[in-house]
C-alpha cells in the first residue's frame, strides 16, 4: 500500500473515531511458557501458530513493537492493527511513522520520536525463568534499548491463580556474584539453583510492582498486565524451570557475540544493588492510588503502575453503572475494556467473553492526545461497572505518585 493510500487511510479512521482508533488483538505466544487460558482466546486456537512455536500466553496492547521470537517469527508479530469498518487497515506503528503529530502531539514526536512504550496481558499456566531485562548500556551494545517495566494483577482476570501465584525477586542479601557465577556454569547439569539466592514474593490481585532494568524476577501465575518500555530484550538466568530446560540460547540472546561465553560479562547485567537490596519490597511494590476522589461525580480513577518517574504509568478507570463521565488526560494512552460495555467516545466497546483467532473485538482502542486532552466521553450502559485500563508513555504524567504512595 502506497504512502498517500495509507495515510488517507489512517485520517479517516482517525476523524470517524472522533480521534481514537479501534484496534484488533494481537497475539504473541512463547516457545519456553505454557499458556494460563485465561485471555479468554479460544481454547482450541492457543496453537493455532504451531505448536513448534510455543502456544499464545500474550496479548500486545497498542503495540509498535516487533516480538523478537527468534527464526520464523512474521514481520509484523506484536504489532497492534487499527481496524476500520472490521477491517485491519494498518499497523499503529506505520500509522505513527506517517502522522505521529496529529496521533500523539508535535511534542511527543519531537521529544520521544514515537510511541515508546509496549504493554502487554501475560498469562501462564506456571511461573516463566527467572531474568532480567538489560539497562541502557547493555542493550546498546546489541543494538537495542534497555527495559524497565511494572505489574498489575487486574482482578478481573485472575479468578483462578494457576499453578505459582508467586514471584521470585531480586537476590537475597549476601548473595555473591561468585554464587551467581557458579548457577551459570552448572547450566547443563539441570537445575542450576539459582532461586536458591532469591526470595518469592506472594502475588495478590489488585496489587502489582514497578521493576527497573537489571533486577531478575521470575513472575508468577498470576494474569499479569505489563506495562514497560518499547523494547523485547532479556536475558534467561535460569536454566530449568517445573522440570522443563531453558535454552542457553534465552540467556545470551541480547549479549554481544564476543561476550556470549563470558561469565563476568553476563553477571556484569545484574544491577547488584539493587537485587540484594534489604528493602525490597518497600521500594517495589504498588498498591492503588486514587488520582482524586470522584465518586460523586459518577466514576473513579486509580493510578495503578506508578513510580517510574514519567517513563511510563497506568490507571484503573472505574464508570458506575448507568453513568455518562467526560475524561480528561494529559496525553495520549492506549485503553483495554476489562469489564462491562459501553460506548468510549463514538466507539462501542466490551469485555468479550471469548475470542476466536482472527477475531476483531470491541475492547482495546488507542486515544490521541488531541482527544484525551479535549476530554473524551465515557457511557457505561450496562448493570456492572464499565472497568478499562488506560497506560501513558512518557512525557504525559509527571504528577504520578512516587513508590510507597499507598501508605499515605
Amino acid at each position: 500500500m502506497g504512502d498517500a493510500k495509507l495515510r488517507s487511510l489512517v485520517k479517516q479512521a482517525y476523524e470517524e473515531g472522533g480521534r481514537i482508533f479501534r484496534l484488533a488483538p494481537t497475539w504473541v505466544p512463547r516457545s519456553f511458557l505454557m499458556p494460563g487460558r485465561r485471555l479468554k482466546l479460544a481454547t482450541k486456537d492457543l496453537y493455532k501458530l504451531g505448536a513448534n512455536r510455543g502456544g499464545i500466553d500474550e496479548r500486545w496492547l497498542t503495540s509498535v513493537t516487533n516480538a523478537d521470537n527468534g527464526p520464523g517469527t512474521p514481520p509484523d508479530e506484536g504489532l497492534s492493527y487499527i481496524v476500520l469498518d472490521n477491517k485491519k487497515i494498518a499497523s499503529l506503528k506505520d500509522a505513527i511513522e506517517i502522522e505521529g503529530e496529529l496521533i500523539l502531539g508535535k511534542e511527543t514526536i519531537e521529544r520521544y520520536g514515537g510511541w515508546k512504550i509496549l504493554t502487554k496481558f501475560f498469562d501462564n499456566l506456571g511461573p516463566i525463568p527467572h531474568h532480567l531485562h538489560q539497562d541502557d548500556e547493555h542493550a546498546k551494545l546489541v543494538g537495542r534499548e534497555g527495559k524497565p517495566e511494572a505489574y498489575y494483577f487486574p482482578p478481573q482476570l485472575n479468578h483462578i491463580e494457576n499453578n505459582f501465584p508467586h514471584t521470585y525477586f531480586g537476590l537475597e542479601p549476601g548473595t555473591t556474584k561468585d554464587d551467581i557465577k557458579h548457577c551459570l556454569e552448572r547450566w547443563n547439569e539441570g537445575n542450576n539453583r539459582i532461586l536458591d539466592y532469591s526470595k518469592a514474593y506472594r502475588l495478590r490481585p489488585g496489587t502489582g510492582w514497578f521493576i527497573p532494568p537489571g533486577i531478575l524476577h521470575a513472575p508468577g501465575s498470576l494474569v499479569t498486565y505489563e506495562v514497560q518500555w518499547a523494547s523485547d530484550v532479556f536475558a534467561m538466568f535460569q536454566s530449568m524451570v517445573e522440570d522443563r530446560p531453558v535454552s542457553w540460547d534465552l540467556l545470551i540472546k541480547d549479549v554481544p557475540e564476543d561476550k556470549q561465553r563470558d561469565l563476568d560479562y553476563i553477571i556484569s547485567m545484574i544491577d547488584w544493588l539493587k537485587n540484594i537490596d534489604e528493602h525490597f519490597k518497600d521500594n517495589h511494590y504498588l498498591e492503588p492510588v486514587p488520582v482524586e476522589d470522584t465518586k460523586s461525580e459518577g466514576y473513579q480513577e486509580m493510578w495503578i503502575i506508578y513510580g517510574a518517574g514519567d517513563i511510563f504509568s497506568a490507571k484503573e478507570l472505574t464508570v458506575f453503572p448507568g453513568k455518562d463521565v467526560t475524561i480528561k488526560d494529559s496525553g495520549a494512552y492506549g485503553l483495554i475494556v476489562v469489564q462491562g460495555y459501553g460506548k468510549v467516545g463514538n466507539i462501542p466497546v466490551e469485555s468479550p467473553t471469548m475470542i476466536k483467532y482472527g477475531e476483531l473485538t470491541n475492547d482495546e482502542l488507542f486515544v490521541s492526545t488531541e482527544a484525551a486532552s479535549a476530554g473524551v466521553r465515557v457511557i457505561n450502559s450496562g448493570h456492572e461497572n464499565l472497568v478499562m485500563l488506560k497506560h501513558f508513555g512518557p512525557g504525559t504524567n509527571p504528577e504520578s505518585p512516587e513508590i510507597g504512595a499507598y501508605k499515605q
